[in-house]
């Protein structure tokens, strides 16, 4: 999948400065300029963070956003992050048609995992 294919990113988003920073950092250096263009939302605000089972809710915002083009919002955003200028769909869900998405799940220790997945 080239990056220019995805369209939205379910982030780890966990609200805290240095996790947020670090995460926009990370999507801005992968993505380049196509970083601008790209829906990212944090769907945590909304279910709390579910320790083990977090990836697997916000897979189900991913394929929400592939199957019914419904962008999840990031829920209580006030203010932009000046260290962060990406889209992060900001309190009320928004109709987009995207055909790949990404959905980051990192843990403490270093477990890692980024699914990427595209529409059928």
């Amino acid at each position: 999948m080239a990056v220019e294919e995805v369209g939205y990113i379910n982030a780890h988003g966990t609200g805290t400065a240095a996790n947020d920073r670090t995460e926009c950092a990370a999507i801005s250096a992968t993505f380049g300029a196509a970083a601008d263009r790209l829906m990212i939302s944090s769907t945590k605000a909304m279910h709390g963070h579910l320790i083990g089972g977090t990836g697997a809710v916000e897979l189900l915002a991913c394929l929400m956003a592939l199957r019914e083009g419904v962008i999840a919002p990031t829920i209580g955003y006030e203010a932009p992050d000046p260290d962060c200028a990406l889209d992060v769909v900001p309190n009320v869900a928004r109709e987009a048609k995207v055909t790949a998405v990404l959905s980051n799940a990192f843990a403490f220790g270093g477990l890692n995992a980024v699914l990427a997945l595209r529409a059928a």
